[in-house]
């Protein structure tokens, strides 16, 4: 039995892609050379700090999140001040490393061994 591998992130003053694109790629399991594409990896991913991250004021306002509620009509559209300012930025920061992993089954597996403190 591997053990679970922690890894700790301090967000303050990163930028939030890059930062995410390395959150995403651990979890992925690109750090371990004994990892398995068909298996999620053994690790947890601690990120402090979110509400810290270097976030342009353009980015805040240009960037959007879209929903569908599914109902007819029902497209949504939320900017990411407004995510930020409903949910915090913990949320923010989730869905960016949510979008940079693979859309299959594990997924959901390794973004809960991702752990996001404000």
């Amino acid at each position: 039995m591997d053990t679970k591998t922690n890894y700790e992130f301090d967000a303050t003053g990163k930028s939030l892609g890059r930062l995410a694109s390395t959150v995403a790629s651990i979890l992925s399991g690109k750090s371990d050379p004994a990892s398995k594409p068909h298996l999620a990896t053994n690790v947890t991913v601690v990120v402090k700090n979110a509400r810290h991250l270097a976030i342009s004021e353009k980015i805040k306002k240009e960037k959007i999140y879209t929903r569908y509620t599914g109902y007819p009509g029902g497209l949504k559209h939320a900017s990411l001040s407004q995510v930020a300012a409903r949910k915090g930025y913990g949320e923010v920061f989730r869905r960016a490393v949510q979008g940079m992993l693979p859309r299959n089954r594990l997924r959901g597996i390794k973004m809960k061994n991702l752990v996001i403190s404000e």
